[in-house]
């Protein structure tokens, strides 16, 4: 990583077209608005932080963010039929047509950005 890519951060995050990042949000209560928050750069890492703390796809709303709004992600585009989560390469496959022009057989736009999550 280069020091205009340090001070600039990856260049995926200026295109207007992609999120910024992503956002899980869990309900802390069935009737409540308070929620826990995770956060990740990339779908693929947000899926795998939280399957790494043993969250489990039923429950989890996932939102693409961009730097004026937010928009819910389709749960089939990162589950499976058995509500079980999707990883590389199969989250990949789902997001092509999402993302047009920017997920590839062996490549994406989103190589530049970490893949770690963080939350709660």
């Amino acid at each position: 990583m280069n020091l205009l890519s340090k001070v600039l951060g990856p260049k995926s995050k200026y295109d207007s077209g992609l999120p910024y990042t992503y956002e899980a949000r869990i309900r802390m209560f069935e009737e409540g608005n308070e929620y826990k928050s995770y956060f990740s750069d990339t779908i693929c890492g947000l899926i795998e932080h939280l399957s790494r703390n043993r969250i489990a796809p039923p429950g989890v709303e996932i939102f693409e963010v961009y730097r004026e709004r937010e928009v819910i992600i389709d749960a089939k585009l990162f589950t499976t039929p058995e509500q079980e989560w999707l990883f590389k390469p199969d989250i990949c496959r789902t997001f092509e047509q999402h993302y047009p022009g920017h997920i590839h057989a062996a490549d994406c736009s989103f190589r530049d950005r970490s893949r770690g999550g963080t939350g709660p």
